[in-house]
């Protein structure tokens, strides 16, 4: 199929509009129109349009049941990467007709960097409670500090593992000002900290339920350093191995990896990506210092080894992160199990 001969569509998304923008394949504007953000009356829309048909929108919080649901109905349902898309809020007027426009134009002349989204169901409701767990993590840690943090105005200095028991609640309590309200409000806090920990414990009880029946997060989580939350976060964002066209190219994702930076005559210099998943980085890493802690396995010594060499702690589990990474994908990808003697290879025996 050329590219020129495509229909593209651009849908410039909202919460109760959808403004539709239809170029044929010679870039001409052929069709605008606004409808319901809803899937019969978007099938409508774009079905109203020849094959081959390309529908362009933006990633945002629609993104992914929009691509689901209108997946079977066009050619290719792209979500484009907004930062890559700055002509839209950059250049001319800023409208919303304009929008979708500019969005197909983008898409017909290969600008958009699509953003891979799940594709079923199943795996994207698993990749929203794997999220919702680590905000629930956050809340409860939050909750903690807003406890700790009011202990020590009144001279009480407390950790969270400080106040786990009603004994030891009841120790600082006494330790406070003979003030009724202060107490009444340390106590109030306490309510939301232990509905925090309740939830927390909740979410992790079902995402380990959920890990243990996949079997890819089933072989993660026999890698040193990975646990059953570590292989269920790896496995709800990274999603698929096949999405990433080398090593290095999941490296970066992670934000482990490195990118390469020349201008002019200059030098050239190496640097970890700047944007990354947070969330990603943290896991891999802390699964890295997690078997280096461990001992006796392949990573730990990798470790020793480059700290004899002369490289830095840091750099050092940066490079045991990406060893890591590179074997979880080999073993992903072949469907084999773990192998001590894989770790260092280039590639992981299919």
């Amino acid at each position: 199929m050329k590219r020129t001969r495509v229909h593209w569509i651009g849908l410039d998304v909202h919460c109760h509009s959808c403004d539709v923008a239809v170029l044929d394949p010679a870039g001409r504007l052929v069709r605008r129109d606004r409808c319901p953000t809803s899937i019969p009356a978007l099938v409508e829309a774009i079905e109203a349009v020849p094959r081959p048909r390309h529908v362009v929108l933006e990633e945002g919080p629609l993104a992914d049941w929009l691509c689901r649901n209108l997946g079977s109905h066009a050619d290719e349902v792209v979500a484009s990467d907004p930062r890559r898309n700055r002509l839209i809020a950059e250049e001319g007027d800023k409208d919303d007709p304009l929008d979708a426009e500019r969005l197909a134009g983008l898409g017909q002349g290969g600008y958009v960097k699509a953003v891979h989204q799940a594709g079923t169901l199943a795996r994207s409701v698993f990749k929203q409670h794997v999220a919702l767990y680590h905000d629930r993590v956050r809340h409860r840690v939050g909750e903690a500090h807003r406890v700790t943090g009011l202990l020590r105005r009144h001279g009480v200095m407390a950790r969270e593992k400080d106040m786990a028991g009603r004994e030891e609640r009841d120790g600082l309590l006494a330790r406070l000002p003979a003030s009724a309200l202060l107490r009444s409000d340390v106590v109030l806090l306490w309510r939301g900290y232990d509905a925090a920990v309740e939830q927390e414990e909740q979410t992790r009880r079902q995402l380990v339920r959920l890990a243990r029946e996949d079997e890819a997060a089933r072989r993660f989580e026999t890698l040193p350093g990975i646990g059953w939350v570590r292989a269920a976060t790896l496995l709800a964002f990274l999603d698929t191995p096949w999405r990433f066209r080398s090593k290095q190219a999941l490296w970066r994702y992670l934000g482990i990896g490195l990118e390469r930076r020349k201008s002019g005559n200059g030098p050239e210099r190496l640097r970890v990506p700047l944007r990354t998943n947070r969330l990603l980085k943290t896991t891999i890493l802390g699964a890295a210092r997690s078997a280096v802690l461990q001992g006796e396995n392949p990573f730990a010594d990798q470790h020793r080894r480059w700290t004899g060499e002369g490289l830095s702690p840091r750099l050092a589990r940066r490079n045991v992160a990406r060893s890591l990474a590179a074997v979880l994908w080999g073993v992903w990808k072949s469907g084999n199990a773990y192998r001590p003697d894989w770790v260092g290879r280039a590639t992981v025996p299919a």
